[in-house]
């Protein structure tokens, strides 16, 4: 069993270009952590590219071993200092886990 996670952000800022560049900063940093938490089996992140009035700004997809490998993710520093940017940008946040 692998654990797919998939979150996906509003982020508060009213304007379009100032979101648009959180939004890429978002999936700057989520992606570099590919390579430094050992517990991901694969990850992409991405900024919204269409239809900003009406789609969320930024999405993550990370693959985990199993749930515990998901947990021990959460709270691995570099995980930690990144989610502390996101929240700092954040309005909404909805994520969804299942099993592939």
């Amino acid at each position: 069993m692998t654990v797919r996670h998939v979150v996906t952000w509003k982020l508060a800022s009213d304007d379009a270009s100032e979101r648009a560049a959180q939004a890429a900063e978002v999936a700057r940093r989520l992606n570099a952590l590919a390579g430094v938490v050992p517990q991901l089996l694969s990850i992409s992140a991405g900024a919204n590219s269409l239809y900003p009035d009406a789609n969320w700004d930024v999405t993550l997809v990370a693959d985990f071993a199993d749930a515990a490998a998901l947990e021990a993710y959460q709270v691995h520093p570099a995980h930690e200092e990144v989610a502390g940017y996101i929240r700092s940008v954040v309005a909404g946040r909805v994520a969804v886990d299942f099993e592939v």
